[in-house]
């Protein structure tokens, strides 16, 4: 049997039981959920880590480098290692002391209304489900490229390790997990790249043949190898994307409130930002030389181009090297399928606060399971449709969580915020990112086009929609909006007064948060 094929086989066993036998840890709801409180910094910056970076972090890094240029693998790093830093030092406390398992929370503890913490699931679980899609899809990806074993297969394949070890060990499992999977991570694409660039014989090379590939399609060497290739007006839209809607990716918040002390957050999350900040940018070389001996693909073939090279440097290391990019995707779909499961039992089914901590826990698995197999059933679809990417897909994702990250940052560091300023923003916000992704597929797929003389509205709407091919990122709708309409609607609407008090005293540190009704 191929030797990548064994690795990936036992690395997909070994994970899963290791993952499942901290069923034993896991013994109420808390446990699942938020670790039961007692972890330390080396297993939250593991544990953070690990889920920041994913399939899009590592095969979709590498695959847009592949098509769009190198600022992809720059700017995904510098801006993961942004994301964790502004969590750990404005959110990840404040979320502790009020003992949150959901993002969402937050509102109902300080508005005593739940639809600020519904809307809030809504937006988060948005990129969330697009994230379990695109793990199941990824494992798959790389099974058949190793084996040939169709996509309906390696998606169920997929979806019984996330399933099995996050219903059964919780968050433990993931952060247990994840420490594994940080170092395979970084040792396996490390020794593929550096393989890879003895086997190209050196970067000179290298960018010599990468340079032939891009000049035999016809593309822009200087942009390709640019920081800003593609424009400081995607860069920009990157951070928005990747960095600002972190706070409310409510993982953070479980990992948060699972920490042994206060003290250990910030470090922990700068430590998990600068390991995760170097999991795109190795993924992004190998791209890079991915490129330089097979020339550019376009769409989903240089998936497939990426895993034959790392099977052909060399055997055992390219077996690592799959196991990285594995390792990625099970690091973060683990952790985000349990904080899916956890938001939809305690944000969406709120009759569940009585429910003993046994029946809670249960309520946990079953959501976790229906959650994954649904995840799996739309990354079969997925892999049927032409030209997917997986960055794309999940940047998407993110310009949804942006509004409710707006919001609870004004939440917790404005007093005068109102509740209906707050749910107004992730309203809008939400509904104008939806509404511009739609526009801007509709009219790529009609081919809309405007001249010099069409209309100034004719002219604007292609410049929104159609710019460059694939017209301005959604994420400035949903970073714009909601930061001038929470404010604004905040002014205009009472203050509710009852509990600020006890909240922002809870926030700063000054009370300590009651356990109940949200803490059970």
């Amino acid at each position: 049997m191929n030797v990548s094929i064994v690795v990936i086989i036992v690395y997909l066993v070994v994970v899963t039981i290791i993952g499942s036998l901290l069923a034993r840890r896991t013994t109420s709801s808390r446990d699942w959920a938020v670790g039961g409180g007692g972890m330390s910094m080396l297993m939250i910056a593991a544990g953070v880590a690990g889920t920041r970076i994913g399939g899009a972090g590592t095969y979709g890094v590498a695959g847009n480098v592949m098509t769009g240029g190198v600022w992809n693998m720059w700017w995904y790093g510098i801006n993961t290692f942004l994301a964790l830093a502004l969590v750990g030092f404005f959110f990840a406390v404040p979320y502790r002391r009020l003992r949150l398992q959901t993002v969402g929370e937050a509102f109902t503890l300080r508005f005593k209304t739940r639809r600020n913490q519904v809307l809030t699931s809504l937006c988060v679980q948005t990129e969330y489900f697009i994230v379990n899609v695109i793990e199941a899809y990824v494992i798959a990806v790389m099974l058949r490229g190793l084996t040939g074993l169709p996509m309906i297969y390696g998606v169920w394949i997929a979806a019984f390790v996330l399933i099995t070890y996050i219903a059964f060990g919780g968050l433990w499992g993931a952060a247990v997990t994840n420490i594994i999977h940080c170092v395979v991570i970084l040792f396996g694409l490390f020794a593929v790249g550096l393989m890879g660039l003895n086997d190209a014989g050196g970067w000179a090379s290298v960018t010599e043949q990468v340079n032939v590939h891009l000049a035999a399609s016809d593309r822009d060497s200087t942009a390709w190898w640019s920081i800003a290739g593609a424009g400081w007006g995607a860069v920009l839209a990157m951070f928005f994307t990747v960095s600002v809607h972190t706070p409310a990716a409510s993982i953070y918040t479980n990992y948060s409130t699972a920490a042994r002390s206060e003290k250990v957050l910030l470090p922990g999350f700068l430590l998990a930002g600068a390991v995760a900040s170097l999991m795109p940018i190795l993924a992004g070389f190998v791209g890079i030389l991915t490129i330089a001996k097979y020339g550019v693909n376009p769409g989903t073939a240089g998936y497939t181009n990426l895993t034959k090279l790392a099977t052909e440097i060399h055997p055992v290391v390219g077996g690592l090297a799959l196991a990285a990019v594995l390792a990625a995707v099970i690091s973060s779909g683990g952790p985000i399928l349990l904080s899916s499961a956890t938001m939809f039992v305690r944000d969406w089914l709120p009759f569940t606060r009585e429910y003993s901590s046994e029946k809670k826990l249960l309520a946990y698995r079953i959501t976790t399971v229906v959650y994954g197999l649904i995840a799996a059933l739309v990354a079969w679809w997925v892999s049927t449709l032409p030209n997917v990417s997986i960055l794309d897909m999940l940047l998407f994702g993110f310009a949804m969580v942006v509004p409710p990250a707006v919001a609870i940052g004004y939440t917790l560091y404005w007093k005068r915020t109102t509740e209906l300023g707050a749910f107004s923003g992730m309203l809008v916000g939400y509904g104008s990112g939806l509404i511009w992704f739609v526009l801007i597929k509709w009219a790529l797929a009609v081919e809309y086009e405007a001249h010099a003389s069409s209309s100034a509205f004719r002219r604007l709407f292609h410049y929104c929609f159609v710019h460059t091919g694939e017209g301005i990122d959604p994420s400035y709708a949903t970073m714009i909006i909601p930061f001038i309409v929470v404010p604004l609607v905040s002014l205009l609407t009472k203050e509710m007064v009852e509990g600020r008090d006890e909240f922002y005293a809870v926030v700063s540190g000054e009370r300590e948060s009651k356990p109940e009704p949200l803490d059970a």
